[in-house]
């Protein structure tokens, strides 16, 4: 079992820049694959990005693709999302999640294990 917390949300204007990091608690952070989600106010949870348990595959969002940049320190057991670039429309609130059985899956129904989230406000 994991614990994930996330920080590093906060208020920014667009072209800005974020990193969000996700803290998780327990010896085997190392054997889960990591994601990052997002929800928007009145739309459903919807994938960022993804990163293997070793941190060699990365996977993203269309959307955020060229803009985000997912990382991991298993020495830290902690998962990073740079995020440059922003838009208005990136506002959400952000939350990590973790998912114990090898495979990339970009359904949030697929994790088992999430953070409270945090929240990400563009300005225009």
């Amino acid at each position: 079992q994991v614990q994930l917390v996330e920080s590093g949300g906060g208020l920014v204007q667009a072209g800005g820049s974020l990193r969000l990091s996700c803290a998780a608690s327990g010896r085997t952070f190392s054997t889960y694959f990591i994601g990052w989600f997002r929800q928007a106010p009145g739309k459903e949870r919807e994938f960022v990005s993804l990163i293997s348990m070793s941190g060699s595959s990365t996977y993203y969002a269309d959307s955020v693709k060229g803009r985000f940049i997912i990382s991991r320190d298993n020495a830290k057991n902690t998962v990073y999302l740079q995020m440059n670039s922003l838009k208005p429309e990136d506002t959400a609130v952000y939350y990590c999640a973790g998912r114990g059985v090898r495979g990339f899956y970009k359904s949030p129904s697929a994790y088992d294990y999430w953070g409270q989230g945090t929240q990400v406000t563009v300005s225009s």
